[in-house]
């Protein structure tokens, strides 16, 4: 889809009129940016469109603007997001991302305040930018930093949810139709369609989900089911494509890891692409790794997890697979040929199935963090 395209989309008068031009209007002037994290999945992407219509009603001189975690490039590769605000007539042009906004030039100019919504720590690259953290609004594990920073940290299964909560809270008129549905949709995406087996949903989340069918009308297991199938569409990437999509980067004790996740079964994706071992190696120099963690989720016939890990250390590798293993994940080598993806250059990429589908990459990043400070010292990096 071509910005062009996004221009044709009817859409929600009110968040379009709201959205249109919020790019020009920032050059020079005081902007709270509302900014979802480095991955942009749908969580990071609908929820500080939410939260920003919801901030935006009262903050006088400053412009709150929703702020999308990646380039425009980079939105095809979220086929969900793409569905979802489309469905819900948000006109993808109007949407702000990096290449759309300076945020270096703004925050040089003292022009800058953020606001971090679906995560709590900055990136490596924007460690410095501590200081003009001024809100956190998110779900996972609190790490503590940003003491001046107003804050909503919950243990729910997805930022929308507390986003949700607040807007439906705000005041007597009903939430706007567009921002329910992208809630809405973003909830069940992330709960598993409020699956307990799941191990993400509380009652917090279905209550607000709850209220938004409501409000939408809309049919909670049709919606699930596109949006899981839209999550689930990855033909046509590459597996660098793959590896992007949803990646994140860490300092880990000494080590610099990334962790990401992918929606397709590790055996598909060996068959798929004779070459595996190799690109995941590539991916893995080219961010200077120490060590990379793919995450793949899938529901063929039944929803698991499995796990791939990489290093060109392979001693690291038997250590964090034995460490993973131990702590209750549960790890048993993928078939065929033991789960080891040969070609990966003198690297060692081992893959595994996950007992535990409940250690998402939310779950699994903190307990392997606690693991490698303890060997060495140190902290994550984003």
């Amino acid at each position: 889809m071509s910005r062009d395209q996004g221009r044709k989309q009817r859409g929600s008068v009110k968040v379009n009129r709201w959205l249109a031009g919020l790019a020009e209007q920032v050059r020079g002037r005081p902007v709270r940016a509302v900014l979802g994290d480095e991955a942009a999945d749908l969580d990071s992407m609908a929820s500080p469109v939410a939260y920003a219509w919801l901030l935006a009603r009262g903050n006088g001189e400053r412009i709150t603007v929703p702020v999308m975690n990646i380039p425009w490039a980079d939105f095809r590769l979220r086929p969900e997001a793409v569905w979802l605000f489309a469905q819900a007539g948000v006109q993808v042009d109007n949407l702000i991302f990096l290449d759309d906004i300076d945020l270096d030039r703004a925050h040089a100019q003292g022009l800058l305040r953020l606001v971090l919504v679906d995560h709590n720590r900055l990136p490596e690259p924007r460690r410095a930018w501590g200081p003009i953290v001024e809100g956190i609004l998110d779900h996972h594990e609190d790490e503590g930093l940003y003491p001046d920073a107003g804050r909503i940290i919950a243990p729910v299964g997805s930022a929308a949810t507390l986003v949700a909560e607040r807007l439906l809270q705000s005041g007597p008129q009903p939430p706007d139709p567009a921002v329910s549905l992208l809630l809405l949709g973003t909830i069940l995406l992330d709960t598993v369609n409020l699956d307990p087996a799941a191990k993400r949903v509380t009652p917090r989340d279905e209550q607000a989900a709850e209220r938004l069918l409501q409000r939408t009308g809309a049919v909670r297991q049709s919606l699930f089911d596109r949006l899981q199938a839209e999550k689930f569409n990855v033909s046509g990437l590459s597996t660098r494509d793959i590896l992007r999509r949803d990646y994140k980067e860490y300092r880990l004790g000494a080590l610099k890891c990334g962790i990401s996740s992918a929606l397709l079964p590790l055996g598909e994706w060996i068959d798929g692409d004779p070459q595996l071992g190799t690109a995941v190696g590539d991916f893995a120099r080219s961010r200077e790794l120490d060590l990379l963690l793919v995450m793949c989720a899938h529901a063929r016939p039944e929803f698991r997890r499995e796990l791939a890990v990489y290093s060109a250390d392979a001693g690291l590798v038997e250590r964090i697979v034995g460490f993973l293993d131990g702590s209750g994940v549960g790890l048993s080598p993928l078939q065929p040929g033991a789960g080891i993806v040969e070609g990966s250059e003198g690297g060692s990429l081992r893959c595994f199935t996950q007992a535990d589908a409940g250690r998402s990459r939310k779950k699994l990043q903190p307990l392997l963090a606690g693991y490698l400070k303890g060997e060495s010292g140190g902290g994550p990096a984003g």
